[in-house]
């Protein structure tokens, strides 16, 4: 049996990538849209680091990952915090709700 291939990391990345892309399109939850976003994000990272491995062994995408990871951290707490401040407004977390967002 072969190993694993630069051709199974994409597949599974471009899977991924597209459970993401259906989460964010068809979610109407704010919280189910920001996991779409980290899947979407998790995808690219397994792009960095599988051609960074397969293309010269290079540690540039597993560092470029780790930069992606901490993004996506900052990225989720400001969601987050934007989230609850917008349900303590609004009683709501459907996407649907927030078409202007004034007092």
């Amino acid at each position: 049996m072969t190993g694993l291939t630069i051709n199974h990391y994409l597949i599974l990345s471009a899977m991924l990538f597209a459970t993401g892309v259906l989460a964010v399109t068809l979610r109407r939850n704010a919280i189910g849209v920001l996991i779409g976003i980290e899947l979407m994000l998790n995808a690219a990272n397994i792009n960095l680091v599988a051609f960074s491995r397969y293309l010269g062994n290079h540690v540039d995408g597993a560092v470029y990952a780790i930069f992606v990871v901490m993004l996506a951290a900052a990225e989720a707490a400001v969601a987050i915090a934007i989230v609850l401040n917008v349900f303590h407004h609004a009683a709501s977390i459907s996407v649907d709700d927030y078409t202007e967002l004034k007092n």
